[in-house]
């Protein structure tokens, strides 16, 4: 068997919406009504930012779920990615953010409003 016909098709679908979106959120719920606290925190911290974003909703389907995990290897949602890479989950967006780090980073991405 090739390795396309082996691909996790979960995986294949992450892989791309995370190409395609230049700041993308994996969470639970949907940015405009999050269903859990740690989700909320990081939509929370996006907005304050004023980035733009995706949000990915993994309540919708358990292979996303579960893909999500396995995709990333990091065992907790939501899962915040920038330009194709994996940054982190709700704690760290959060020191990220205190830090002003997080701001850093999407400023240098050209992702921020103009101040």
């Amino acid at each position: 068997m090739s390795d396309a016909a082996t691909a996790n098709p979960v995986h294949e679908w992450i892989a791309k919406s995370v190409s395609e979106h230049d700041v993308i959120l994996f969470m639970k719920g949907v940015p405009e009504q999050p269903q859990c606290g740690f989700s909320a925190v990081t939509v929370q911290i996006l907005d304050h930012l004023g980035v733009d974003f995706v949000g990915v909703n993994v309540l919708q389907n358990d292979q996303l779920r579960e893909g999500i995990k396995t995709f990333s290897d990091w065992p907790t949602i939501p899962q915040l990615y920038v330009k194709g890479e994996f940054v982190g989950g709700c704690d760290i967006v959060r020191e990220m953010f205190q830090s002003g780090e997080l701001k850093t980073m999407l400023a240098e991405q050209g992702l921020l409003p103009d101040a």
